[in-house]
């Protein structure tokens, strides 16, 4: 099953660990990304200005729980990391069950399921819980003891560079942030490391960024840090939500006319009957800080399911079997089919553009004859002939033509070898 074995793996060793924006468990993530891709750990300290924001307090956690009267833990941090309110601050109190339930977070409408909360900027502790454990709770004393810190640190992000022919670069960039959920975003995370993997054992025309970063504060870090290296960037994906069922979605850049933008479209309308494409709008992922106005790259946002819109986001319910390795296995297909247009969308010049130049005594008839869709073949080679006027790229020929992007890049391949076409 091509690399799925391997992506679902990975999600596996890296659920465990309870990450957050800043921390151990995303050092720990960073520490097992790098045993496949030789990631750079970038470290960046607590109170560092970065762009209108500050690198925040390093948050840790050993353990959390909530002890009734007989000393039973009705809520145990070490069971489930989605358990505690991500950021709680230290807190060691006993209280009522009124004075508790103010800071119990559940979903009543999914009451089996344990819910996703954070409080990375306001001083907050809190507990999560299956709403249906809730209700069992009876009216008695709880002991609460939140063994957690909140002090100057770091935070932590990977990059991996792969230096291609140019430097002009495509970026590739997925968050670290959450803990244990599989589609959010391990997943994203997951099929990041096998492109990467993928992309280092081949030679590439564009050189190749791929960012392992915490969500928001990451990003605008990395932008903050990195002014010099914007201008590089010729295309960008945000990776998530890659290993569920749903049909895939691409989100537009800011532009929405950006070559990325285009390239995505044309992969999934040559390759799936149903998906979705999104306008820009300013909420999300780390596409919106990317294609903030000040930087406004040509960033798109590529996943299966769209975030907030599926019953198992941010919960319990999105764990090891809410993802599998067919799915992920098809996300890393359609990525690679994706880069590898970028890697061949040329402009071509046509050589004779006055009348149709004879095909068949350059042997290209030949070619067409034994092709299995000759027909189509025929028709690229016709295509690209007429359409090479240095205005249209190949994806531009594909795009007019309605016929694949890898049977219009054979068919350049064929001519430009025949003496027929070059490329600019």
């Amino acid at each position: 099953m091509g690399k799925g074995v391997f992506m679902y793996n990975l999600i596996k060793e890296l659920f465990p660990f309870c990450r957050s924006i800043t921390g151990q468990g995303v050092r720990d993530t960073l520490s097992t990304i790098s045993k496949y891709i030789p990631i750079e750990i970038v470290e960046v300290k607590s109170g560092t200005k970065v762009l209108d924001w500050i690198v925040p307090l390093e948050w840790n956690i050993r353990e959390a729980w909530v002890k009734n009267s007989s000393g039973k833990k009705v809520i145990d941090f070490n069971k489930s990391n989605l358990h505690i309110l991500n950021y709680s601050i230290p807190m060691q109190a006993e209280m009522s069950l009124e004075q508790l339930r103010d800071h119990i977070y559940t979903i009543p409408e999914k009451p089996d399921w344990i819910p996703y909360r954070t409080s990375y900027h306001d001083e907050n502790w809190g507990f999560c819980m299956t709403h249906n454990d809730f209700l069992e709770l009876e009216d008695d004393k709880y002991k609460i003891n939140i063994d957690s810190t909140l002090k100057k640190g770091v935070l932590s992000y990977g990059e991996f560079f792969i230096e291609g022919n140019i430097p002009n670069e495509v970026l590739i960039t997925t968050h670290i942030c959450h803990p244990s959920m599989a589609n959010d975003n391990l997943s994203g995370i997951s099929v990041a490391v096998a492109l990467a993997e993928y992309l280092s054992k081949r030679e590439n025309y564009y050189s190749y960024r791929f960012l392992f970063i915490p969500g928001t504060i990451g990003s605008i870090t990395w932008l903050s840090k990195n002014r010099e290296k914007v201008g590089q960037i010729e295309h960008g994906l945000v990776l998530t939500l890659l290993g569920d069922s749903s049909n895939f979605n691409y989100k537009k850049s800011r532009k929405g006319n950006q070559m990325i933008d285009k390239i995505v479209e044309n992969c999934l309308k040559n390759n799936y009957k149903s998906y979705g494409i999104i306008d820009f709008y300013p909420y999300g992922y780390d596409e919106r800080q990317f294609c903030s106005p000040g930087f406004d790259l040509p960033v798109g946002r590529l996943s299966r399911a769209c975030h907030g819109e599926f019953e198992e986001y941010h919960t319990s319910g999105d764990n090891l079997d809410f993802v599998n390795e067919k799915n992920l296995d098809e996300s890393l297909h359609l990525i690679k089919k994706i880069v590898n247009t970028i890697e061949g969308n040329f402009y071509f010049n046509n050589l004779f553009p006055y009348g149709e130049p004879q095909l068949g005594k350059r042997g290209l008839f030949k070619k067409v004859g034994g092709e299995s869709k000759s027909k189509s073949f025929e028709m690229a080679l016709l295509w690209v002939l007429n359409q090479s006027d240095s205005t249209k790229c190949l994806l531009d020929i594909s795009d007019i033509s309605g016929i694949s992007f890898e049977v219009v890049k054979k068919a350049a391949e064929e001519l430009e070898s025949a003496g027929l076409i070059e490329k600019i």
